[in-house]
């Protein structure tokens, strides 16, 4: 078992023992989609190249939107250099390598941006349908069914946290499109995926919220 397994296991044993349906934030407060934040358009610096958002800006798209200061995205790993290059012309400031692949950098604003070079070969898809997967701010968002499977990889506690809120909020077509990606790229994730739709469908079973 990696660490990520182990975060997420100990994660869901630990949720599944204390939860109870109806506990936590407001049903309103989970219905609720907002673009408090204003985050820049990286378009005109990577253009033609393309990125979407896959952290805290993106999971806004699918659930409440919580607070962050990083901007994180993806790109195709074999644009790695190019978006390097692009990011420096524009003026931003190369921080750190990230350890899963891909670079930090500081924009000439402050703002910290890391860029995830993605070579998972379901990547190539998912940002091609990013891009007409747009935010109310028109920002390109991973969609659903690969931001949950990036973030189940990734495993931190933050990423499986989410999960279970994303999840729980889901629509059946959704959940039946995850299942489908996880079924052919994520197999012995299947039974920890269930068990983080059911942690996150408690959220709204109280008042008969689901789907």
């Amino acid at each position: 078992m990696n660490r990520a397994q182990q975060i997420r296991r100990t994660m869901i044993e630990i949720a599944t023992r204390r939860q109870r349906a109806g506990t936590g934030t407001a049903l309103k407060g989970l219905r609720r989609r907002t673009t408090q934040r204003q985050w820049p358009d990286l378009t005109p610096i990577l253009r033609p190249l393309p990125w979407a958002l896959i952290g805290a800006a993106a999971t806004r798209l699918y659930m409440p939107e919580r607070a962050t200061q990083d901007l994180d995205i993806a790109v195709r790993a074999k644009d790695g250099a190019a978006v390097r290059q692009k990011l420096a012309a524009a003026g931003f400031t190369y921080q750190t390598e990230l350890t899963v692949g891909g670079s930090s950098w500081l924009s000439p604003e402050g703002l910290s941006v890391d860029v995830l070079e993605c070579a998972e070969p379901w990547f190539a898809q998912a940002i091609m349908e990013a891009q007409q997967n747009r935010d109310a701010q028109g920002l390109p968002v991973l969609p659903f069914k690969y931001l949950v499977l990036l973030k189940f990889r990734a495993g931190r506690v933050q990423d499986v946290a989410d999960l279970a809120r994303m999840l729980g909020q889901a629509s059946e077509v959704r959940l039946a499109e995850v299942r489908a990606l996880f079924q052919q790229w994520e197999p012995d994730g299947l039974e920890d995926l269930e068990s983080l739709i059911t942690l996150g469908q408690l959220e709204l079973e109280q008042r008969g919220e689901m789907g």
